[in-house]
């Protein structure tokens, strides 16, 4: 009976090492954490050309915390127009500007609106604008000239 002695006090590997490691660790990636990487990524550029400490993601977190994850794409695609359209800043001050809440509000928008091409030029140039066009209606024929 010497050899049931040794069957139960033999050491056990643990279930772990069949298993590839201690556990798995939670992934803990997210559509969300991957958009603030990016919007890091673009912005540290021009800050360490700028001298400035680059964001972190507690940072941006901090920056982003009221804006839905929907909207984050979009203002990705806004900034992304702006960097192709623009030099390499237009990405940064587009994401700056567009994040402000100030810019948001009927009175900035109001203020944008009388800014607007072509009026606020015009203005600006002292050329006064173009009259509006006015269309003058046709007359519908009447059944008697299509008769005629």
């Amino acid at each position: 009976m010497w050899y049931l002695s040794t069957v139960y006090t033999t050491p056990m590997e643990h279930i772990s090492s069949q298993m590839g490691g201690q556990g798995r660790k939670k992934d803990r990636a997210t559509e969300r954490g991957e958009i603030m990487q990016y919007f890091i990524q673009k912005l540290n550029v021009g800050r360490a050309r700028d001298g400035m400490p680059p964001l972190t993601m507690g940072r941006m977190g901090r920056i982003l915390v009221g804006i839905p994850t929907l909207d984050l794409y979009f203002l990705k695609s806004v900034c992304d127009d702006a960097s192709k359209r623009g030099d390499m800043t237009s990405f940064s001050k587009k994401f700056w500007w567009e994040i402000n809440p100030k810019n948001h509000t009927e009175e900035a928008k109001a203020k944008q609106k009388k800014m607007a091409w072509p009026d606020s030029f015009a203005h600006r140039v002292g050329v006064e604008s173009k009259p509006k066009r006015t269309y003058i209606k046709k007359k519908k024929p009447s059944e008697s000239e299509y008769d005629a």
